[in-house]
């Protein structure tokens, strides 16, 4: 995609983002656009940024890797948003800001252990099977208290809040009942938990009317993957 095309797109979420937020009494600048790249090349990460875009999301380890290589003449706040295995930790707790997608206390574990001394602490959500989709990764709510309680005592990591990613609908009310009850979900973390990782290209209005505070946005911003 050219760089004036995912120029204009940006600008067409971000007025997306601006129109959900007014129309629930909201202000926009509490929720944040997170540009998910992956299979995207350095050089279109490189365009967004140029727009305006400081916040990466990358579900594939190497491939992030290769591109924050290629990019670490931006300040860019990367952030990793997909599966997560035990052999992986030691990087993402190491190259990465943020985490979405923690469904387990020994994957927290790792990752605080691992992450350097000289960074900040590791920026977790956890991520919530909403849906209760056998094909999902992600806590169940009902074992959701438990594991906030494990991650919110490691030393290395702060835990911010929760992520999902509903089953998809195309029924405005069926995506505001799942968010709202990820909402609703945030309530059982600690008072300091702010962050509601929830909303994408198609469901964002219903995710910011339920109080979304960061959505993830890839074909809007940079087309269809190939």
């Amino acid at each position: 995609m050219t760089a004036t095309a995912i120029q204009q797109n940006i600008a067409k979420v971000s007025a997306r983002i601006e129109s959900a937020a007014a129309s629930c009494g909201r202000n926009a600048d509490e929720i944040t656009l997170l540009a998910v790249s992956k299979t995207r090349s350095a050089l279109e990460i490189r365009t967004a940024a140029a727009a305006g875009l400081a916040q990466i999301g990358e579900n594939y380890l190497q491939e992030a890797l290769d591109k924050q290589a290629q990019l670490q003449d931006l300040k860019l706040c990367w952030h990793f948003i997909g599966p997560i295995q035990s052999n992986k930790t030691r990087p993402i707790a190491e190259h990465f800001d943020w985490v979405h997608s923690v469904d387990r206390l020994k994957i927290a574990r790792r990752l605080s252990e691992q992450r350097p001394a000289h960074l900040p602490p590791l920026q977790i959500c956890l991520q919530v099977n909403i849906s209760d989709e056998a094909s999902k990764s992600g806590v169940a709510l009902a074992d959701l208290a438990e594991l906030a309680a494990g991650v919110a005592s490691l030393e290395r990591i702060r835990l911010r809040g929760l992520m999902a990613i509903p089953e998809p609908s195309g029924k405005v009310d069926e995506q505001r009942s799942a968010f709202a009850a990820l909402q609703e979900a945030l309530t059982v973390l600690p008072s300091s938990a702010d962050t509601l990782s929830m909303g994408m290209s198609a469901d964002l209005e219903a995710a910011i009317a339920e109080g979304s505070t960061m959505v993830r946005v890839g074909t809007d911003i940079f087309g269809p993957r190939a």
